[in-house]
C-alpha cells in the first residue's frame, strides 16, 4: 500500500527547511508503485488536468517560495547492485532514492574509482543526473551510463543512454526538454578499477602535500574533500541550506584580461579559451560574506552558500539572491546564475 497523504509540511523534505505544503503527496519506494500512483483519483479524477507533480528526492537543490498547489511524488526507491564487470572497470546500478553520499561511500570502500571527488554533495542518486552534479574537477555525468525512468506525461518508460542526457555544467535534458516530464527510477554508472586521482582542484593537491602523500588511494581523496566540505559549508541538519546557490560564471579572453587589470588577485580556472570566475569569490569581494538580515543570510565561511538560519522563506531568500546578483554585476560585469531551482 502506498503512503499517502493531503496538505502536507514539506518542511522536512527540504534542505532549506522552508515550510511550505503540498497538496498531496506520495512515498514511492519500489518502481512498481509508479503505475498505482497514477491510478490514484488524484490523478484521474475530475481536476486531474490541473495537477502538477513535481519529484522530489531529498530537496537538496530547491528553493520553495510558496506551497505547492500539486502533487510531490517523493523518490524513495533505493537498492545498489552490480550489473557488469571485466578487469578494468563495473557497472554499478544505484536506486534514485539512495542518497548519494552512501553511494560515494560504497564505491570508496569497494575500491572503484570515479565520484571520490563528489564526497559530500547533499541529495540523492536520482538528482545527480538531472543536475549533473560536480565537484573538484568531476561532473556526474562523467561516470554515468544511462538513466532508467518514466515519462510522466506519455505514461511509459523510458531509458537514456549518456549522450541523450545531454549533459552540460550543472545542466542536462531533464532541466531542458524533459523539465518535470520524467521520474528517474535508477541510474548506472561505469566505475574504475584502475584509479587515476584528480586532485588538482580546490586544496586537495595542497592538503596531499600537508599530509606528506604522494601516492594517494581512492580514500585519501574522499577523505581529503570531505574535510574540505565540511571546514566550509553549512549542514542541513543545522543551517537550512541548498549547497552552491550559485553557479560559477565563465568569461572570453577579452572580459578576462580586463577584469585581471582591474583586479589583480582575482580566482580563476582556464579551460581551454575559457576562463571560469569561482561566483563565491565575486560575492565576497562584493561584500555579502556573512551578511544576514533577519534569518536569511550568506553563510559566513563561504559566500557561494545562502542560509535560512531558521525562520526565514523563500522569498526573503530569493529576495537576497537577486540582490547579491545586482551587487556583482554591478562590481564586475558579470552576471551570475542560479545553480538552486526555484519553485
Amino acid at each position: 500500500m502506498i503512503e499517502y497523504g493531503k496538505n502536507i509540511s514539506l518542511r522536512p523534505f527540504n534542505t532549506f527547511g522552508i515550510d511550505v505544503k503540498a497538496d498531496h503527496l506520495f512515498h514511492l519506494r519500489r518502481r512498481e508503485e509508479i503505475s498505482e500512483i497514477l491510478a490514484h483519483r488524484v490523478f484521474t479524477g475530475a481536476s486531474a488536468g490541473m495537477n502538477s507533480v513535481l519529484v522530489l528526492g531529498q530537496g537538496s537543490n530547491i528553493l520553495f517560495t510558496n506551497d505547492f498547489r500539486g502533487t510531490v511524488i517523493r523518490n524513495e526507491i533505493t537498492g545498489v547492485r552490480v550489473l557488469d564487470e571485466s578487469e578494468e572497470s563495473l557497472f554499478l546500478e544505484a536506486g534514485a532514492g539512495v542518497i548519494w553520499q552512501e553511494l560515494v561511500e560504497y564505491t570508496v570502500s569497494h575500491g572503484l574509482a570515479g565520484i571520490e571527488n563528489l564526497t559530500l554533495i547533499p541529495g540523492t542518486v536520482g538528482a545527480a543526473p538531472i543536475q549533473n552534479i560536480g565537484a573538484y574537477g568531476v561532473e556526474a555525468g562523467d561516470v554515468i551510463v544511462r538513466i532508467n525512468g518514466f515519462h510522466l506525461e506519455k505514461r511509459e518508460w523510458l531509458m537514456l543512454g549518456n549522450k541523450e542526457c545531454g549533459f552540460g555544467y550543472r545542466d542536462s535534458i531533464f532541466k531542458r526538454e524533459l523539465r518535470n516530464k520524467v521520474l528517474i527510477t535508477s541510474v548506472v554508472l561505469r566505475l574504475s578499477k584502475v584509479f587515476r586521482p584528480k586532485p588538482d582542484y580546490g586544496g586537495i593537491k595542497e592538503e596531499l602535500a600537508k599530509r606528506d602523500i604522494t601516492n594517494p588511494s581512492i580514500r585519501d581523496i574522499s577523505d581529503i574533500v570531505l574535510q574540505i566540505r565540511r571546514a566550509k559549508l553549512p549542514d542541513p541538519s543545522d543551517i537550512g541550506n541548498a549547497g552552491s546557490f550559485f553557479k560559477n560564471p565563465t568569461v572570453g579572453k577579452g572580459e578576462f584580461e580586463n577584469l585581471l587589470k582591474a583586479f589583480p588577485d582575482i580566482r580563476y580556472y582556464r579551460q581551454g579559451e575559457l576562463y571560469k570566475i569561482p561566483a563565491g569569490w565575486l560575492i565576497e569581494h562584493a561584500g555579502w560574506k556573512g551578511y544576514r538580515l533577519d534569518d536569511a543570510g550568506c553563510y559566513d565561511r563561504q559566500a557561494l552558500i545562502l542560509v535560512n538560519y531558521g525562520r526565514a522563506t523563500g522569498e526573503e531568500i530569493l529576495a537576497l539572491s537577486e540582490k547579491i546578483k545586482s551587487s556583482v554585476f554591478n562590481k564586475f560585469g558579470i552576471m551570475i546564475e542560479r545553480e538552486v531551482n526555484v519553485i
